[in-house]
């Protein structure tokens, strides 16, 4: 199973037929935390029927696929094929792990979606950014930057061992350059168009209403936990 706090490389996502060709286990897509109703008037119901079933749902069975595809060079020995397979397989599971962080990462806010309580993160988010407004704002420009498609995330990155906000193009993960992934903004335009058209920046803005704060600030403690014992 693909972990979604944990990732720190890019591997191939797959698993070794035994000798006695016992068969992995395929990747599903997770079921949401909440209703398709949840998020609005923030995101529709429609949307995240979309979002949720038909796109993650794709990412997840083109992963299958190409891992099954791996599996079977891996059998032949077929090295050329294994390597011709690693694009769609890091591009789906991507996919995959970054939209199973994103469904964590909101909540309706009824449910005390966009409220940082007292915490840890709170803190760092304080002491770097001055307030949670300035690193939204940050954020949002840097997402906003992307040319095409892809994320914007607030990490941790262990290098430095503080927080930091970066981007990622397509489906790359943020572990792919070394970071924890702890808040992911989706800024495929399936994520946000059928409420927003082409007004991406009230998308932006207005995600910050239902980011579960909870679940972010899980995110970080143990990512400072792991950074510490390694340290």
């Amino acid at each position: 199973m693909l972990s979604t706090k944990t990732f720190t490389t890019v591997r191939p996502f797959v698993r070794k037929v035994s000798a006695m060709g016992a068969l992995r286990s395929k990747h599903t897509v997770p079921d949401l935390d909440y209703d398709y109703n949840e998020l609005e008037p923030v995101i529709s119901a429609k949307i995240m029927r979309l979002h949720h079933d038909k796109h993650h749902a794709t990412y997840v069975a083109n992963l299958n696929v190409a891992e099954e595809k791996v599996l079977a060079a891996q059998a032949k020995n077929d090295v050329a094929a294994q390597v011709a397979l690693q694009p769609a397989v890091r591009f789906n599971a991507g996919g995959h792990v970054n939209h199973t962080i994103f469904w964590k990462n909101l909540i309706g806010e009824k449910n005390g979606g966009g409220q940082l309580h007292s915490s840890a993160l709170k803190k760092a988010i304080e002491e770097q950014y001055g307030s949670l407004e300035k690193l939204s704002a940050q954020v949002n420009a840097k997402t906003a930057a992307i040319q095409g498609s892809g994320w914007g995330w607030l990490t941790f990155n262990p290098t430095v061992g503080r927080l930091d906000i970066i981007s990622t193009a397509n489906q790359d993960m943020a572990s792919s350059v070394g970071h924890v992934p702890l808040l992911g903004i989706d800024a495929w335009e399936h994520a946000y168009y059928l409420d927003y058209n082409n007004v991406k920046a009230d998308y932006f803005k207005n995600i910050w209403r239902v980011v579960n704060w909870k679940d972010v600030a899980g995110r970080y403690d143990d990512a400072v936990a792991k950074h510490k014992s390694l340290n």
